[in-house]
């Protein structure tokens, strides 16, 4: 076996690499094309690398009726942790994110075409809004399971997912597709239009895309327990109801928020994309990249939680005289009511996403190769709050209608209006990205290869909330404003070269000059070894950082309702609002990555590799948390009462919780790919097998949390592609989740392990017109209990709450 061919077993033991891939990849062995990989930054002409690397073909997506990147990239077992998706309706703004390794979404680095994607989503993010990028101009996704700092700079830690588009691509292919559950709900569809062809002696992509995906209800499923607020609507004054003739009594009922919550969040997504490749002379080719994606996106909660605290000297004896305790009367009263004759919150998102790319690229006389390419990015977003309670104006509305508020009847929706209890909340943001670089890359007649490249990039941000919420004014939590940008300017250098005829060592070196922090340098090295001709072992040893983003560094004081047990038991609900600060001050996060694998062709078609990672992250920026540091003043930890600023009686008043410098992650675990092809079926399992998942000294090995979601032992995903003829094709996925464990109030509980099946049928009825038809989750595979789970009594963003869903695709060239 040649190394090239050894190159092309690691693609056989990739999962999920569709057929057209592997023909693309025998052609490649015939050809001493130079091409670049993933994760290196040099031209080579074999497809190995140190790094392990996932690719996932246009073919498989397409089978599989994934409609977003999000949905891809979820399912894949290096994913853990909480990756926000369509089922986050509490908090997710309408944006879609990927957490390699559950080290975080701001961990993982989103490239387009080997270049970075501007941050996305409502204003001053920090990661991708993965709804961006159409699934229509996507020709594979390519996913590096190992820190590269070295040679991407910052955010590289947990790895990269780098999306390859379609190009040189002739003809028109037109895609209708649509899905719906065995339900009857969570209506989807949706189409594109791809059209190729020869312009000014340059080939022109050009693209459009509309997708819609439908709500779900979350009391439409069995298997969701009904909510259990203590803000009814009917209202409390201290924690009592109002029984008449200034009588009060215990509350006996609560509320359940899920009749108006969406399981399933819906969006509408409009994108436009093309791309111009063309060939000045014989050695320099121009290429220009542009992408716009307009998302229309919203989520739905019940309606506002009220909480206003009455200055009882302001209020009626009727209602005090009950709350007078031995001849005192406190200065104020909580009133709490679930605001439903405001009607539910309803959160709309507008976002428009716009990415211009504009490169050149040469070969020398040498043969080197040579490019210089100037990228810019930019998210705008305006997005609303219907039916957001002004607490000022319900505060001064109830002491001038107490009798109307207290009684427990129902309140009009003219009268709220009247006395500008309701109104809208609207607020915007934005980011703003502009890179230049250039780079050279060489291949020496003995083999020796090596790249250098310089860039300079410019980030910025900021988020507006709406004035009301500013002032904390709003019943919801306040927010300051966030605005800051920074600049860094970058070199890098890497290199490959064999030492011996069967090792080849690689090494990368980056240096990022920050206008915030200052330097940060990073390394990496790694070998190969071909053992035998169907045998490699692989390693890989690097440094990586993280630079604080501008939420980070410049965001205010802004609030959030967290899921947490109060030990004192002083809190009606679990939901506890939490004050997070930043800190301009913050300097970068640093990484340690160390992978060890090999790559073994058993027999000609059958591949496997077997790779150990290990991730160790200090100076990690994080908050401390907050449940852990509660218990511990709770014990009588003083230092842990003032890090978020309680009292040891537990007033909870004013929670806060800042970011430092102070956390560390630690995680190890193994990757088992193995794929099988034969003439007429593809087989291909990748597992994943977590050792250990460590954050700021708290194990979350084989955990489920509400708040950082799971981290399964074991994931893994079984695909099976059977052809029965030159024009029907079979596919069958099969993704397994290990049980986990998990502790709430006191409570442990465990949930079991799950497998969803999948599968799904395309037949091509011509060599113009193909249909697909399948369906997800056949068996209706409810998701695991989770006590204290971010919503409908589970993990969302882990488990599938929407159920079984039908889906077809018809495909169309000419």
């Amino acid at each position: 076996m040649t190394k090239s061919t050894l190159g092309l077993a690691v693609i056989a033991a990739i999962p999920m690499f569709s057929s057209v891939h592997v023909l693309a990849a025998d052609e490649a062995a015939n050809s001493i094309e130079k091409i670049q990989v993933t994760g290196s930054r040099i031209n080579r002409t074999d497809m190995e690398t140190a790094s392990p690397i996932t690719v996932i073909g246009d073919d498989f997506i397409a089978k599989s009726g994934f409609t977003s990147v999000a949905d891809i990239l979820s399912t894949q077992p290096s994913a853990a942790g909480i990756s926000l998706g369509a089922s986050s309706n509490n908090g997710s703004g309408g944006s879609a994110t990927v957490n390699l390794r559950g080290m975080g979404s701001q961990r993982t680095l989103v490239l387009l075409n080997g270049r970075r994607m501007v941050s996305s989503g409502t204003g001053a993010d920090s990661s991708v809004d993965l709804n961006t990028i159409p699934v229509a101009m996507i020709k594979s996704i390519e996913i590096l399971k190992d820190g590269a700092s070295a040679v991407y700079g910052s955010d590289a830690i947990a790895g990269v997912v780098n999306i390859i588009t379609k190009k040189d691509f002739e003809g028109t292919e037109l895609n209708v597709e649509g899905s719906r559950t065995t339900k009857g709900d969570g209506n989807n569809y949706g189409t594109s239009l791809l059209h190729g062809m020869q312009v000014a002696d340059g080939n022109l992509v050009v693209g459009a895309q509309f997708s819609s995906r439908g709500e779900v209800i979350q009391s439409d499923r069995s298997f969701v327990p009904a909510g259990q607020s203590s803000f009814i609507p009917q209202g409390t004054l201290g924690g009592k109801t109002y029984e008449g003739n200034g009588e009060f009594a215990d509350r006996t009922t609560s509320y359940d928020f899920t009749t108006s919550s969406y399981a399933q969040t819906p969006n509408d997504l409009y994108s436009l994309f093309t791309s111009f490749d063309k060939e000045l002379d014989a050695d320099t080719t121009f290429n220009v990249d542009l992408m716009y994606t307009r998302r229309d996106s919203s989520q739905q909660l019940a309606p506002q939680p009220a909480s206003v605290d009455l200055l009882t000297a302001n209020l009626d004896n009727e209602y005090t005289n009950a709350f007078i305790v031995d001849g005192e009367l406190a200065d104020s009263l909580e009133y709490r009511r679930r605001m439903v004759d405001a009607g539910p919150r309803i959160y709309e998102q507008t976002t428009n996403t716009y990415r211009a790319s504009v490169a050149l690229q040469g070969v020398l006389d040498n043969d080197a190769s040579w490019d210089v390419s100037a990228t810019y990015g930019r998210n705008d977003s305006k997005d609303k709050v219907q039916n957001s309670i002004n607490a000022s104006q319900v505060e001064q509305s109830i002491y001038a209608n107490q009798a109307v508020w207290f009684s427990g009847d129902a309140l009009s929706r003219d009268f709220l209006t009247a006395n500008d209890s309701i109104y809208t909340e609207s607020n915007e943001g934005g980011n703003e990205q502009f890179i230049l670089s250039a780079g050279y890359s060489a291949l020496t007649d003995n083999d020796i290869g090596y790249a250098i490249g310089i860039e300079n990039r410019f980030e910025s941000g900021f988020y507006t909330p709406d004035l009301i919420t500013q002032l904390g004014q709003s019943t919801a939590a306040q927010q300051d404003p966030t605005e800051g940008d920074y600049s860094v300017q970058s070199i890098y250098f890497e290199t490959s070269m064999p030492v011996l005829e069967v090792v080849t060592l690689e090494g990368a070196a980056r240096y990022d000059n920050y206008s915030t922090f200052g330097g940060e340098t990073t390394w990496k090295l790694g070998a190969t070894w071909d053992v035998t001709d169907s045998f490699m072992v692989r390693s890989v040893l690097a440094t990586g950082f993280r630079a604080p983003n501008v939420a980070e560094l410049f965001g205010g004081n802004s609030g959030s309702y967290d899921y947490l047990a109060d030990p004192w038991g002083n809190e009606q609900d679990a939901q506890i609002l939490v004050n997070y600060t930043s800190d301009a001050d913050l300097q970068a996060e640093e990484s340690r990555s160390f992978t060890f694998g090999m790559v073994w062709e058993v027999v000609d078609g059958l591949s496997t590799t077997l790779d150990y990672w290990k991730f160790d992250i200090t100076n990690a920026i994080t908050r401390l948390d907050v449940q852990n540091e509660m218990n511990n003043c709770f014990a009588g930890d003083t230092q842990s009462c003032d890090s978020v600023n309680i009292t040891p009686a537990g007033d909870l008043s004013n929670l806060s919780s800042a970011l430092t410098n102070v956390g560390s992650q630690k995680t190890s675990g193994i990757d088992w790919n193995i794929g099988y092809t034969a003439d007429n079926y593809r087989i291909n399992l990748d597992t994943t097998y977590l050792v250990e998942f460590e954050q700021d000294d708290i194990d979350y090995t084989g955990t489920i949390d509400g708040n950082i979601g799971g981290y399964s032992k074991i994931k893994s995903n079984l695909s099976v592609n059977y052809d029965l003829s030159d024009a029907f094709s079979v596919l069958y996925n099969a993704r397994f989740i290990r049980g986990m464990s998990g502790d709430y109030y006191g409570e442990s509980f465990s949930t079991d392990n799950i497998i969803y099946h999948d599968i799904s049928m395309t037949y091509n009825l011509n060599e113009s017109l193909k249909v697909t038809g399948g369906m997800n989750n056949i068996f209706d595979k409810e998701p695991e209990e989770v006590l204290g789970g971010n919503d409908m009594g589970t993990v969302p963003e882990i488990y599938d709450v929407i159920g079984s869903r039908v889906f077809a695709s018809i495909n169309y060239k000419f």
